[in-house]
């Protein structure tokens, strides 16, 4: 068919054109061997068609459906079977996730949210997740596994219209516990946005794809999965698990499988970097990867030299290191360099950035370094004062303001935040634009993000809401007062890190284990934290009753704890502090340059870099 519309349109012409092709190897790691599980763009097409007839029969056109998966084989089977069916997909992570159930309880909202009546996983989750919806309290949510023997009828299925403004799927963006948030992103945008990433990083059916990110990931999603089965490629994909426990083995897949594009966030490059020995570097071969991809939190141009450095002896060239932006509301990219140049980089003045100027730092002064995002291709970018909706001039920083075909639809079911996000007005009347959240600026035409508009906290490629690990921890010990906490982000050691200060109940003066009972506690908090959301939390305060501090409606204010916490003046029953976190609260007053920029952008992540 010639020039399709829709994605469903796209996947039928490469089904049909490249039946015999792989379109994606799932690897696993088990006792210190690998099995890779092919699946051909023809298997892609048969497995979809009997999906798609199963939901047909039970009429799920036009409804979602929460898509649970371990497997990525059979992920992206059942999400070409919601688009055969025009049922509108939402990836999801399975349930679970700690003693307290972190990933449950964020799934069961992301099910209320959708109203989804229907929920398909795999054969071996399946029982997790059944078990998980008679706990839900949600009535009339059926459970179907894709994978068993028999299910559906390939020829039964009977073709849909779609429509390019019909939604593609929800993408659910890390948000609160109690306030999941689906972006909704239509077939239009989807091919826009895959448009624009051939375009900005000249990728081609030749390229092929290696990654580690999650299906549900919107950049492991749109970026890994579906570009390549756009081209007309495939992708080479395993469990984050295995990568985060030996980073080795994705280096050692790009080699294997002649990887040329794939990434992930900042984080996933130091960990290589430091845990992927000389002999084993010494036994890769690295030249043929192109852009290695580094977004989903901020860019840190010291990470990208030491990984270019680390890996040079394996063949990696220093400009496949490749820094971009996007975020969700925006489909996924916005902006990224120029394929195989050089990324550019900047030196700021901490104390002009605080004032929000873009300046050079001064000669032997410390300066913060950025990374450029190159250009916002295809889109119309603004620097905009947040408050009053006026556009900026060059050089200064403000917030990022996007208009263009990829920008998404809206929030799924929430009307008044469509508007307030999607619907931003300038200044001067002009209408239509997304309000990103992200504060940034724009040098000789490429974009530097520097930090967050809001509380958002960014940790190894996972963007954190505080509310949540506020949330984690109540109620876990008697000693905690009502739950009180704030939870936020500070740059130490060259790295995000995670603190929590929370109040506890005071108990009798010079009462005997009081201090074993308070470590006990902190480890338990850490614990918890861990579980939960899979990041660190190296650095614990415990406080008063009545220290955290509030506003007269009862807001914890986050940004003002932030700055107290760095001037080292919060009263401690108890602390945990990581060395470089101590040293950096050691520092006070004027003696932090860049204490004042704290103030301004509460839990701004810092080196510049992109939410992919």
């Amino acid at each position: 068919m010639p020039n399709p519309t829709t994605f469903t349109e796209l996947v039928r012409e490469r089904t049909e054109a490249l039946a015999d092709a792989d379109v994606h190897i799932e690897l696993s790691h088990r006792g210190g061997g690998v099995a890779a599980r092919h699946m051909t763009y023809g298997e892609l097409d048969r497995r979809a068609r009997a999906i798609a007839s199963v939901l047909q029969d039970r009429g799920a056109e036009g409804t979602p459906a929460l898509l649970l998966y371990s497997s990525t084989v059979d992920f992206l089977a059942a999400y070409v079977g919601c688009l055969y069916a025009g049922v509108v997909a939402v990836p999801a992570p399975l349930p679970g996730g700690g003693p307290r159930g972190g990933r449950t309880d964020r799934v069961t909202s992301v099910l209320r949210d959708t109203g989804a009546r229907l929920v398909l996983t795999g054969s071996t989750t399946a029982p997790e997740v059944s078990q998980w919806l008679a706990g839900s309290l949600l009535d009339g949510v059926a459970c179907l596994a894709t994978d068993l023997p028999g299910l559906g009828d390939p020829d039964a299925w009977r073709p849909v219209r779609t429509r390019p403004d019909d939604l593609a799927f929800l993408q659910y963006t890390s948000g609160s516990v109690s306030d999941p948030r689906g972006v909704m992103v239509s077939h239009r945008n989807l091919m826009a946005n895959q448009r624009l990433l051939r375009q900005v990083l000249g990728t081609t059916a030749e390229d092929r794809f290696g990654g580690w990110l999650p299906h549900f990931h919107d950049m492991g999603f749109i970026a890994h999965l579906l570009h390549p089965l756009w081209l007309g490629s495939h992708s080479v994909q395993m469990s984050p698990v295995s990568f985060v426990k030996r980073p080795l083995r994705w280096l050692q897949a790009v080699d294997a499988y002649g990887v040329t594009v794939g990434g992930g966030p900042n984080f996933c490059y130091d960990l290589c970097t430091t845990r992927v020995t000389d002999e084993e570097i010494a036994g890769l071969d690295l030249s043929r990867w192109r852009l290695a991809l580094n977004g989903a939190e901020p860019v840190r141009p010291a990470t990208l030299d030491a990984f270019a450095k680390r890996f040079a002896p394996a063949g990696l060239r220093a400009e496949a290191l490749y820094p971009c932006y996007g975020l969700a509301e925006a489909t996924l990219l916005v902006s990224a360099g120029v394929p195989g140049a050089p990324h550019a980089t900047l030196t700021a003045d901490p104390a002009a950035l605080e004032q929000g100027r873009l300046a050079p730092a001064r000669e032997h002064a410390d300066g913060r370094a950025l990374a450029g995002c190159g250009p916002a291709t295809g889109y119309d970018l603004r620097i905009v004062d947040p408050e009053g909706g006026r556009e900026l001039p060059p050089g200064t920083v403000g917030e990022i303001w996007l208009r263009g075909d990829s920008v998404a639809q809206g929030y799924w079911r929430r009307p008044a935040e469509t508007e307030e996000t999607f619907r931003a007005v300038l200044e001067g009347g002009e209408t239509g634009f997304l309000r990103t959240g992200d504060l940034g600026v724009v040098e000789d035409g490429d974009l530097y993000v520097t930090g967050r508009l809001k509380e958002l906290i960014i940790l190894n490629g996972r963007n954190l809401y505080p509310q949540d690990v506020e949330y984690a921890v109540r109620g876990i010990a008697p000693a905690l007062n009502s739950g009180v906490g704030a939870a936020f982000s500070v740059d130490a050691g060259g790295r995000e890190q995670l603190v929590l200060v929370q109040e506890v109940r005071d108990t009798p003066p010079d009462r005997a284990g009081e201090a074993a009972d308070r470590r006990a506690l902190v480890r338990r908090i850490q614990e918890t934290v861990g579980a939960e959301f899979n990041v660190p939390l190296a650095n614990v305060l415990l406080v008063p009753a009545g220290t955290v501090r509030r506003t007269t409606s009862g807001k914890i204010q986050r940004a003002l704890m932030r700055a107290l916490f760095l001037k080292g003046t919060l009263p401690t029953r108890h602390e945990v502090l990581d060395p470089a976190v101590a040293d950096r609260v050691r520092c006070r007053g004027d003696v932090c340059a860049d204490l004042g920029e704290d103030l301004l952008t509460p839990g701004a992540a810092g080196g510049g870099g992109g939410r992919w």
